[in-house]
């Protein structure tokens, strides 16, 4: 089975769409994605994965199942001294990696500005509605690998956005979702692919192939917007800080 995860194209936060250079994207990863054989299309209820989804949609014929579970991680905290919530990604370097436990994949939840926020509680909500997917499709959870009680190579297309993106992916991968927070940044309308790989019978993990792949921008002619990222340097006072 392969599972791609499709970032949402270029934001405009505003009207929750895209803007103009997104829909530009958007257009790139449906001639990218309509090459496919797709077993089925999952989507995000918020606008700008719908809108990054519909060109592929529309491309292809096809029409996508939308998932609550896939909008952005709602998850708010109130980080000690600040005055007002924020999403549990949005940390300075210094401040999240002075904290062990945000590397550990059985107990970063626990740190207790996680716990006041019940993150743990929302991050387990969204990893079951995965698991429940997965298991529709042949794979069902059990421990740290999935049963493979109906192996398949189908491929299944999610579009939703990198905050979520990451917890799947840390899910899947076994690691803190911390580290794929702030450690990387899939670019908008970017793909990442997971394969799973049944080298015992009946044991099947997901290994992944690519991420934050950006190749259908560059085949059309488009740098990677820089949405999600912060400046390279301090000094690039036109770049996000």
């Amino acid at each position: 089975m392969k599972l791609l995860i499709a970032r949402h194209a270029d934001p405009d936060y505003s009207i929750d769409s895209l803007t103009e250079v997104g829909w530009k994207e958007a257009a790139l990863l449906a001639d990218r994605i309509s090459r496919l054989e797709v077993a089925a299309f999952y989507v995000s209820p918020l606008g700008r994965a719908k809108d990054t989804a519909s060109l592929t949609l529309q491309k292809m014929g096809r029409t996508a199942v939308e998932c609550p579970w896939l909008r952005e991680f709602d998850a708010p905290i109130r980080k000690p001294g600040a005055a007002e919530d924020s999403i549990p990604w949005d940390w300075m370097p210094a401040d999240w990696t002075a904290e062990p436990r945000f590397f550990d994949r059985r107990a970063w939840a626990d740190v207790p500005v996680m716990d006041a926020g019940g993150v743990g509680e929302k991050y387990r909500a969204v990893t079951a509605a995965l698991d429940e997917l997965l298991a529709a499709h042949g794979y069902r959870r059990q421990g740290e690998i999935y049963r493979a009680e109906r192996p398949n190579t189908d491929t299944v297309v999610l579009f939703c956005h990198f905050g979520v993106e990451c917890v799947l992916l840390s899910h899947l991968l076994g690691l803190s979702p911390l580290v794929l927070w702030q450690g990387a940044c899939a670019a908008p309308s970017s793909l990442t692919t997971l394969i799973t790989e049944e080298r015992r019978q009946g044991e099947a993990c997901f290994r992944m192939g690519a991420f934050g792949d950006t190749s259908h921008l560059y085949a059309g002619g488009r740098e990677p917007s820089f949405a999600g990222r912060f400046c390279e340097m301090y000094s690039l006072a036109d770049q996000r800080h």
